[in-house]
């Protein structure tokens, strides 16, 4: 059966409903209102091999913020959701990700402890519109909201880079690759994957 959830979420600032497939073949039908998060969601789902379908609808006469936050939000609601009760998952996953000078390094673990540290981003990048719309500071808030959602510890680290487009998008894609390592089932796993018991 495949993990799959949708989550909607309505707030005065903007509507979102996310599907996720965590089982599916990195098939993508994002429409945000904002192109190159578009870009980036689209890429996630790529290497991640999730299936994702997003619709968000938002004040972006105001600023993207909202839009582009409220759908990390959701989009971690909805990956936790579809992990169910996590028995047999691989649980950790790494990937280090080029793209041309930038590299970028993701450690995910699907702890049910959210943390995340992002550390190495050239201070400029805060500052840097990419796209006309997103603005660089704008990827941490979504890193962090979807694994504060999700459930994750998430270590994400640029080891260089100077172009922001490239170091966001190097960034994204490491953490597809991660996901897509820690989501993935281990036939060896014999239930929760913790000596806890749970995750």
């Amino acid at each position: 059966m495949a993990r799959a959830a949708t989550v909607t979420r309505t707030t005065s600032e903007s509507q979102v409903t996310v599907t996720v497939n965590l089982d599916g073949s990195g098939v993508a039908d994002v429409a945000t209102g904002v192109g190159f998060y578009d870009h980036m969601l689209t890429a996630l789902a790529k290497h991640s091999l999730f299936d994702l379908t997003v619709r968000a609808a938002g004040d972006l006469h105001i600023d993207v913020h909202h839009t582009v936050e409220d759908t990390a939000i959701v989009l971690g609601q909805a990956v936790a959701q579809a992990l169910t009760e996590k028995a047999g998952l691989t649980r950790y996953g790494e990937a280090t990700v080029p793209l041309d000078e930038a590299l970028a390094r993701a450690v995910v673990d699907i702890s049910g402890r959210p943390y995340v540290v992002v550390s190495g981003e050239p201070p400029q990048l805060a500052f840097t519109l990419i796209g006309g719309h997103f603005m660089g500071s704008l990827a941490r808030h979504v890193f962090e909201s979807f694994a504060l959602n999700a459930g994750l510890t998430l270590h994400l680290t640029v080891l260089a880079g100077h172009d922001p487009h490239h170091i966001v998008e190097a960034e994204f894609k490491a953490l597809a690759r991660a996901l897509r390592a820690a989501v993935t089932l281990d036939p060896r796993v014999v239930g929760v994957p913790s000596t806890k018991g749970s995750l």
